[in-house]
């Protein structure tokens, strides 16, 4: 496999982290080799809900298929039910093997089973996700909650 195919993963919670991670590797994925589409996931499910409503749900999975980069921000932190689940589930098998997926998510894997009920459909997407894939785990501590606590420490 390409290495430039190969999916990464920033994996957990930090996000000031994790979105200059997730748009740099866009930005250095656009420059080397073309297309690059950033999302939020809530986006990109109600988008495929939409398309499947209006009977044009092969056309946009085509469409999310041919970028090489697939940026999908904030996975994890909203439960999809089982249909908006099985629409996401549809781009990245557009995409294996083919084409890179970053995506940003503020659970460890283990924690996907709120965001993918069904444990067995959770276990698929992270296999799928996972195979040949660089992870790269940018902490458990959120830098927002500290800098918060830091700020009521120093006016309390």
């Amino acid at each position: 496999m390409d290495p430039r195919r190969q999916p990464t993963l920033p994996d957990r919670r930090l996000r000031n982290r994790q979105v200059p991670l997730l748009i740099g590797l866009g930005a250095e994925a656009a420059m080397a080799c073309g297309r690059v589409k950033y999302v939020l996931a809530a986006s990109l499910v109600n988008e495929l809900v939409e398309a499947a409503d209006n009977l044009v749900l092969g056309k946009t999975i085509a469409r999310y298929g041919r970028y090489d980069l697939l940026c999908l921000d904030e996975l994890g932190y909203m439960k999809l039910d089982e249909h908006g689940a099985n629409l996401l589930f549809q781009v990245l098998t557009e995409r294996e093997e083919r084409a890179s997926v970053a995506i940003a998510s503020n659970e460890s894997f283990a924690g996907w089973t709120k965001t993918f009920t069904e444990p067995r459909f959770c276990a698929a997407i992270v296999d799928r996700l996972t195979f040949n894939a660089t992870i790269n785990d940018t902490g458990t501590h959120s830098y927002r909650l500290a800098q918060a606590q830091t700020q009521h420490t120093s006016h309390g």
